[in-house]
């Protein structure tokens, strides 16, 4: 009786180990599930998106048994840091200021910024370029920075919470202006629809979504953003890694094999077909 009992231990023992190196050898990964095109949820609640689908194909080019974790924007890096998943996919541009946090991948897809508001607003005839660069700056930036400001005055304009687009302005590049922050992209769209806001700041993917999707009279004004506290792209964010201890060597490992995956996913065509596929263009890096 007494063998039977330590069969029956070194069974449950041995089954033990295998569930936990299967635990410890499969990526999670984290995204919103409210960012559409980029990720949201289908009528039953289904993960979706550009982002959901490339994240199955790079899981597959690094053979790598995955899960989709759904995590509130607000907490993404936080989760991420405390080890609630091991990557971050949710439309999260590479900048300067994230990377002091945390790494990111090579970028697998270019997002540009843009205003948007309700057609028949006095916004709609600003003249600007159709597309300024931070980054490079020069006499086009420093004059469309410029009509923004006069023809922003005094508006509020609508933004989610903790993103590139709220600190952007924030920054004064142009000009004080009234900034209402919400916790979901979808918020900030019937704030906008509904006449609350003058204006919103986000992908301008976003609001093509929204507008090809609701019927709402959305219209894109002003130049198209990028560069500078808009990031260099979307990539995937890694926890920071090194060689001091196993979890940080797993951590830079990681990081590797998904640059890895996304420059197959590029060379064979895969990020420039599911990007027509969800946001109508070719938006691959």
């Amino acid at each position: 009786m007494k063998n039977i009992f330590k069969i029956f231990l070194s069974s449950i023992a041995a089954l033990m180990i295998l569930f936990s190196t299967a635990q410890s050898d499969s990526i999670r990964i984290g995204t919103e599930g409210a960012y559409p095109p980029w990720n949201a949820k289908d009528e039953s609640g289904k993960l979706i998106g550009f982002e959901v689908e490339l994240a199955n194909f790079l899981c597959i080019y690094m053979e790598a048994d995955c899960t989709i974790v759904e995590q509130d924007w607000d907490g993404m890096i936080p989760g991420l840091i405390m080890r609630k998943y091991d990557a971050i996919m949710a439309g999260m541009s590479i900048t300067d200021e994230r990377m002091k946090t945390i790494n990111f991948s090579q970028g697998y897809a270019d997002e540009v910024a843009s205003l948007a508001v309700m057609k028949g607003s006095s916004l709609e005839g600003m003249e600007t370029p159709k597309a300024i660069n931070l980054s490079i700056g020069g006499s086009d930036v420093k004059a469309a920075l410029k009509t923004l400001t006069t023809a922003l005055a005094g508006k509020t304009i609508g933004v989610q919470t903790a993103t590139i687009h709220q600190n952007f302005l924030e920054s004064g590049d142009v000009g004080k202006i009234n900034v209402r922050t919400y916790k979901t992209q979808d918020e900030v769209n019937l704030d906008l629809a509904a006449g609350r806001i003058d204006a919103a700041l986000a992908a301008a993917v976003a609001f093509t979504d929204y507008a090809e999707k609701s019927g709402k009279d959305v219209v894109l004004v002003g130049p198209t953003f990028s560069g500078g506290a808009f990031g260099n792209g979307v990539g995937v964010g890694i926890r920071k890694g090194d060689n001091s201890s196993a979890q940080g060597k797993k951590d830079a490992k990681l990081l590797k094999d998904f640059n890895k995956a996304i420059n197959t996913a590029r060379k064979n065509g895969k990020i420039s077909e599911l990007a027509i596929k969800w946001f109508g263009f070719d938006a691959s890096m």
